[in-house]
């Protein structure tokens, strides 16, 4: 076939890409071991202090989770039946999710014996390809569908029009016939523009660094409690003679009895200033406000509560650049679902000549609003209804009204 780069072009792009893609899941997953402290924090003290944060997995799951895939309207091709027959419930979920981490995740079409077939998402650590940017499909792809211990791949495929070939090692053991008109791997993408077609990812690069800021802030913050705790003191002008001072004692004790000399001088006791939590507070509150202003949460996303509580409508006006990012990637990964039901059905029909794509110019996919209504919303909607089909009658008819409140 023309223009293909071939399954080692594209075994080496994935090589390439798999590391920035593992790095973002460990700070999903809180598992990054971030940079070192500096050199200001002794170094007997760095094994015994450390600091999770779990921002980057809230900037995901906060989106990911108003996203609720409901399935396609005006479905000539009964697409929707070959999604009930794929965990409806998991798959769209698991590519949403993927898709927000590595900025990419893919819809694997497989064979399943006769009957519906089977689709199974991978994520973009997995599986790469070169897309088509007008249609959205990839002209070929490659995945690797099972690692090892070790996390070497010991079973790949390689996905073009019309043929799946699965290896093992480097050994052709068999390969899947398709008349679908595109390869059997579509991609899921957030975000995709026309300089990165395969998406960016929901953790930036910016909520890295933020992230990492405020796990140091919270190990300082935790080793100045020690001394916030045990404030250091001192006593001038002790005799030479004296028993030497139990530190302990004299740190923990609520009584400390120290005698004159020969000479009946007495020593003097004084503390230094302790040190204070602010600084420390204020900076991680900081750090928390850009965190924000990044991904389109609140303070009180973040854990830092205000002092009034919101209603309903406040929620949705603090969180509009959230509503908008939500609005931007249902229509993304709508497309992606669209493409992936239609590749799978005409894999499943497997017509001599396939269903052309501009079928399904009228099958949009269907999502759950981003906010539910609530009880005075409700109320708004009901009057706002009444009068546009008073002026128009017919205009909101059942679908349009579930549409707009999920009702």
């Amino acid at each position: 076939m023309p223009d293909l780069k071939g399954m080692a072009y594209l075994r080496r792009k994935l090589t390439q890409k798999e590391s920035r893609v593992n790095l973002r899941y460990k700070y999903y997953e809180m598992k990054e071991e971030g940079k070192r402290l500096n050199p200001v924090v002794p170094i007997e003290l760095r094994g015994y202090y450390s600091a999770v944060m779990g921002w980057s997995a809230k900037a995901v799951d906060s989106l990911a989770d108003r996203l609720i895939f409901k399935g396609f309207k005006d479905d000539n091709l009964d697409l929707q039946q070959i999604l009930d027959m794929n965990n409806p419930d998991i798959l769209p979920d698991s590519a949403i999710l993927s898709a927000m981490i590595s900025s990419c995740s893919f819809i694997y079409i497989a064979d399943n014996a006769g009957d519906v077939p089977r689709l199974e998402v991978i994520d973009g650590g997995n599986a790469t390809g070169i897309m088509d940017p007008v249609t959205g499909f990839l002209r070929e792809g490659y995945a690797v569908l099972k690692r090892d211990e070790q996390k070497r791949p010991i079973m790949e495929a390689y996905f073009t029009p019309g043929k799946t070939e699965y290896y093992k090692g480097d050994k052709l053991i068999r390969t899947d016939l398709s008349r679908a008109p595109y390869p059997l791997l579509v991609p899921i993408v957030y975000r995709p523009d026309a300089r990165r077609p395969f998406g960016h990812s929901r953790i930036s690069r910016a909520c890295m660094n933020l992230q990492s800021m405020a796990k140091r802030t919270l190990v300082r913050m935790d080793i100045s409690a020690d001394f916030y705790s045990y404030p250091q003191r001192y006593a001038l002008g002790t005799s030479q003679d004296a028993d030497k001072l139990d530190t302990w004692k004299a740190a923990v004790t609520t009584m400390l009895e120290i005698t004159k000399d020969d000479e009946g001088e007495k020593p003097v006791v004084g503390q230094f200033q302790q040190q204070t939590m602010s600084p420390y507070t204020e900076q991680l509150r900081a750090i928390a406000s850009m965190f924000a202003g990044e991904t389109g949460l609140t303070m009180d996303d973040l854990g830092f509560a205000t002092d009034n509580p919101s209603s309903a409508e406040a929620i949705k006006a603090s969180h509009e650049n959230l509503r908008l990012m939500a609005r931007k990637a249902q229509r993304t990964f709508g497309t992606g679902f669209l493409n992936a039901a239609y590749l799978a059905r005409c894999h499943q029909d497997d017509l001599e000549k396939p269903y052309t794509r501009d079928v399904l110019y009228l099958t949009k996919p269907k999502w759950a609003p981003v906010f539910e209504a609530d009880a005075s919303s409700l109320g708004l909607y009901g009057d706002g209804v009444a009068k546009i089909n008073q002026a128009l009658p017919g205009y909101f008819d059942e679908e349009k009204f579930e549409d707009l409140t999920g009702i």
